[in-house]
């Protein structure tokens, strides 16, 4: 009887072991590093060395493969025996059963279930007793990573680790979903990882909505054109915009005037000039190293399509930024559930996000250019165009391009 109590005792001893090295396989694999590297850094020694362990996972795996696997086999092989010398021959079939089930409760999924919840609190506890049996089986371990290095080869086994930017966006989605982080930073990380793809096609101001200086103005007719003007830096041109000479400051250009000067072509600044293929981010570097505020972007032919600022970049960062200039503008008004008044300047991808639209691939980056696109001509007040679930109206247009129009959600099938 003693014996069979010891044999027993033994068996529960086993079942432990291999829970507890169960759990600490599915702890390493799902702790996340970012955190233990933190809680490092602020001092936790346990921390320090469960990130130490983690590093050298494939030593870490191996160990814990086989003594999960020593103490199953030592585990099956005493019940083989107990149940045997209780039922005879039958206990072979009877242990197998028995110690399947007991291993697959209590040392598989209870216990990766509970170490799933609190993957780096288990890693810490565990890393004493890993690093010892690490020591232990370094030279199994030896010789597991040789064979690893021959499957490698033999099987031409590429190791690509690097996170995509869109596994990372997935990243940033999981963490707000997970409550790690709220909308908004989730939306500024969003941002900076876009931050380097976007174009300044997609943010720049239009050449249509720039005010420019023509560079023979008189000082009444300069004083006119600041006053009307909201901008706080005006591309100062020779004929037309398509040849711009430099930047006037308006506070620049009062402060010299306070001092009784007139001439604005002495403190005009040099306009910097950028492809309409440039990227918003190698935009931003050029301002800084050229400490200006507003980049000229030009066509292949060397034609003014538009200018970006660098509020405009931030704000691709950050959100909208106000200042005294900016005049409140509201590119979507609802009207009730199923109307909307918009700004013919509003970004297809800003309708996309609100109203739940859905557009084609296209070349144009607002509404009124998506209308004009499909209409092949510039649109009339009163032009109609039936996209998918909505009836777009055009109201407005200064006879170049659209500035309002309507949109009435269509109730039919499917939408």
């Amino acid at each position: 009887m003693d014996h069979d109590i010891g044999q027993i005792l033994l068996m529960a001893l086993f079942v432990l072991l291999s829970a507890f090295f169960s759990a600490t396989e599915t702890a390493f694999s799902s702790l996340s590093r970012p955190r233990l590297k933190t809680m490092a850094e602020d001092g936790h020694r346990g921390a320090l060395l469960a990130l130490r362990l983690s590093e050298r996972y494939d030593d870490l795996l191996s160990t814990i493969l086989i003594g999960n696997n020593i103490v199953n086999i030592a585990l099956a092989s005493i019940g083989t025996i107990v149940f045997v010398r209780w039922i005879g021959d039958a206990g072979v079939s009877v242990s197998t059963a028995v110690i399947t089930v007991v291993v697959l409760i209590f040392g598989e999924i209870s216990p990766k279930s509970i170490a799933k919840e609190m993957p780096e609190r288990f890693a810490i506890a565990a890393a004493p007793v890993l690093r010892g049996l690490m020591t232990f089986l370094k030279p199994v371990n030896w010789v597991f990573s040789k064979w690893k290095k021959l499957l490698t080869r033999v099987f031409s086994i590429k190791n690509n680790n690097a996170i995509t930017q869109d596994e990372l966006l997935t990243l940033v989605d999981e963490a707000e979903q997970g409550g790690g982080m709220n909308a908004e930073e989730s939306d500024l990380l969003k941002s900076a990882i876009e931050f380097n793809d976007r174009c300044v096609t997609d943010i720049l101001t239009p050449r249509v909505k720039i005010d420019g200086v023509p560079s023979d103005s008189t000082p009444e007719e300069l004083l006119d054109i600041l006053t009307a003007s909201n901008q706080s830096r005006l591309p100062v041109y020779e004929e037309s915009l398509d040849h711009i000479i430099g930047v006037l400051h308006q506070r620049d250009y009062f402060h010299y005037l306070h001092q009784g000067h007139t001439d604005f072509h002495e403190i005009m600044q040099k306009a910097v000039f950028v492809p309409e293929t440039a990227k918003i981010s190698g935009t931003l570097k050029l301002l800084q190293e050229t400490q200006s505020q507003m980049a000229v972007v030009a066509d292949e032919y060397g034609g003014t399509i538009g200018i970006i600022t660098t509020e405009d970049i931030l704000e691709e960062l950050v959100g909208e930024i106000w200042d005294e200039h900016d005049q409140k503008q509201e590119l979507i008004h609802q009207v009730n559930a199923d109307h909307y008044i918009v700004d013919g300047a509003v970004p297809l991808e800003l309708l996309e996000k609100r109203l739940n639209m859905e557009f084609d691939e296209s070349d144009a980056a607002t509404l009124g250019g998506w209308f004009m696109e499909r209409a092949e001509r510039i649109p009339h007040p009163g032009d109609t165009l039936r996209w998918k679930c909505w009836k777009i109206d055009v109201l407005k247009t200064d006879g170049r391009h659209v500035q309002e129009m309507k949109l009435n959600r269509m109730e039919s099938a499917g939408c």
